[in-house]
């Protein structure tokens, strides 16, 4: 081979004949096609050696390649943080004074925060003005450039135009060279893949959500084969939750990564995470004040949220609060409600669907809830986890007039659980981690990304599972969320935010060993990247001033509430 040459790799794709090309052919000339065949939906990006990459991405060693498409849940993700940067870039050509952040995730869109000159709101004629902005970007179908630059240039371009969020990133990280992504002369430093083009991201909707708007993106509809927009849920009630710990976050001077690298990598986040503690400890006397002060009425307190929202911690502080409102309460398993397994649900690959609500006998548990509620005395079941059955070992419960009931589980705001209790004897609580902190003022830090990191770690530490069986398992884990407890969030007489601005920094110790683990040669090693590629973002801090009592010991362990009943 000619010195000058480029060694000639072997590039294998799923039902595709294996192809060769030079050293550094970007991905986009290997693929056959530009589009999905099925769906005609474009490629979005691609899986490189189980890696995701974007379609410009050079390709440097013999590789799997199979392209993605906004089906995948990589490529959704992409097709969201493409639109997310191609509005930064029209906000910033129509109104250079603006101030605009994505500020969270809200239904099928991003919330946006939009300020002329100090006033917080946007106006119809300015929203109108970004959407059709827009729109007439992603119809040119512009290119969305890679390329890496040498640190010292990105550092200086940053502080060039002005965005210091972006810089603040990159304070307590050195690497030698920094991947941009570039449209039409904007560029950002990448914190994840884009699109290769303007035109492969052409469906959105801006709607305004005062005092913003909100960034809706597109859903795959199934019996039409195509994306569509389906009307937008308001949501109301989450988003006041929101803006409530937002306001917060600024009270406090902690609003970004950024912020909490700067408290950290000055070992002062001893304040922060007494601050944090103290909020948790406030809101549950709160609850447990609003529950007593209609002690003539709630029997019930029925407390649900998604994997690793911290429900079980949750439940038990608030317990403690209600002891000190001079209340007896007491906790009914739903675990020993579950039928026997020959009359488990089942999912279609056969396993037992553990998470569907028929997996628990709804006749038998009204019926005892029922008979509680009217002080009457019932034979508690006792679930027998090795023979798949329940049994009656003579346990009983009686109420008696102080005592509450609670009930944690994944289903406690379905309706259908306690479908014979009257409505004025429950006392519903939603609990979710819904994070105020951003990355940058362009890119959100996602809930569900906070709450598997929580899941890997309390899966390492208490049950001994390591970070690939964790990943594995995550898609039908937020299947069942989505078909089991969201839908009946808004069922709640409240909701308790969960989340701990300082967690990251004490959770980045106990996941980044699990996630190095995860080997190129598995399916979910891009999952495992995407997370490792975010805590690359974040300065991390001892356990060591994190409190016994706190929600977050419920996943790196060493809390007082252990073996609690």
């Amino acid at each position: 081979m000619n010195q000058n040459e480029s060694p000639m790799l072997s590039i294998r794709m799923d039902r595709n004949p294996e192809v060769t090309c030079a050293q550094h052919t970007p991905v986009r000339e290997v693929l056959p096609e530009a589009v999905e065949a099925e769906t005609g939906l474009p490629w979005l990006g691609a899986m490189v050696n189980n890696d995701v990459c974007s379609l410009d991405y050079p390709l440097v060693a013999n590789a799997d390649v199979r392209p993605i498409s906004f089906l995948n849940r990589h490529g959704s993700r992409i097709y969201r943080r493409t639109l997310s940067f191609l509005l930064a870039k029209i906000i910033r050509s129509c109104f250079s004074e603006a101030k605009f952040a994505v500020e969270h995730s809200l239904g099928n869109g991003y919330y946006c925060s939009f300020q002329v000159n100090g006033n917080p709101g946007i106006r119809s004629h300015e929203l109108e003005k970004i959407r059709t902005s827009l729109e007439e970007l992603i119809a040119r179908d512009l290119p969305i450039t890679r390329r890496q630059v040498a640190y010292a240039e990105a550092e200086r371009w940053l502080i060039e135009q002005g965005l210091l969020d972006k810089l603040n990133l990159l304070q307590y990280r050195n690497p030698p060279m920094i991947t941009m992504f570039e449209c039409e002369k904007f560029a950002e430093a990448a914190l994840g893949v884009l699109a290769p083009s303007t035109g492969a991201v052409p469906m959105f909707r801006l709607l305004p959500y005062e005092p913003g708007f909100v960034l809706q993106f597109p859903d795959w509809d199934e019996e039409q084969k195509k994306l569509v927009l389906k009307p937008f849920e308001r949501l109301p009630h989450l988003f006041e939750i929101f803006q409530e710990h937002k306001t917060w976050g600024r009270v406090i001077g902690v609003n970004t990564v950024g912020d909490l690298n700067t408290l950290t990598a000055h070992r002062k986040e001893k304040g922060l995470i007494r601050i944090s503690e103290t909020l948790h400890e406030k809101k549950l006397g709160h609850l447990a004040d609003e529950i007593a002060q209609h002690r003539d009425r709630i029997k019930w307190i029925l407390i649900a949220g998604p994997s690793s929202a911290g429900k079980t911690t949750t439940s038990k502080r608030l317990m403690v609060h209600l002891r000190v409102n001079g209340l007896r309460p007491v906790r009914l398993e739903m675990d020993h409600y579950f039928r026997g397994r020959e009359q488990t649900p089942k999912h279609p690959d056969g396993t037992y669907d553990f998470e569907h609500i028929e997996a628990i006998d709804l006749e038998l548990l009204n019926d005892h809830l029922s008979r509680l509620d009217r002080l009457e005395t019932i034979e508690l079941p006792t679930f027998n986890f090795r023979e798949g059955r329940p049994e009656y070992l003579g346990n009983t419960l009686t109420l008696e007039e102080d005592q509450v009931v609670v009930i944690e589980g994944i289903h406690a705001l379905n309706p259908r659980l306690t479908d014979h209790i009257p409505a004025a004897h429950k006392f519903r609580v939603f609990v979710s981690p819904l994070t105020q902190l951003k990355l940058d003022n362009n890119n959100r830090l996602s809930t569900t990304d906070l709450r598997l990191i929580r899941r890997i770690v309390r899966d390492a530490t208490a049950r001994g599972h390591d970070a690939l069986g964790t990943l594995r398992m995550w898609p039908s884990v937020r299947l069942g969320e989505k078909r089991w407890i969201f839908p009946f969030q808004q069922e709640a007489d409240v909701t308790f935010n969960s989340s701990l601005d300082y967690e990251l920094a004490v959770l980045k110790p106990f996941v980044e060993p699990l996630l190095h683990a995860v080997k190129p040669t598995e399916e979910v090693y891009g999952e495992a990247r995407r997370l490792q590629d975010f805590l690359a973002m974040v300065v991390g801090a001892s356990p060591q001033d994190v409190p016994p009592h706190s929600l977050l010991r419920e996943f790196i362990g060493g809390s007082v509430y252990e073996g609690d009943a």
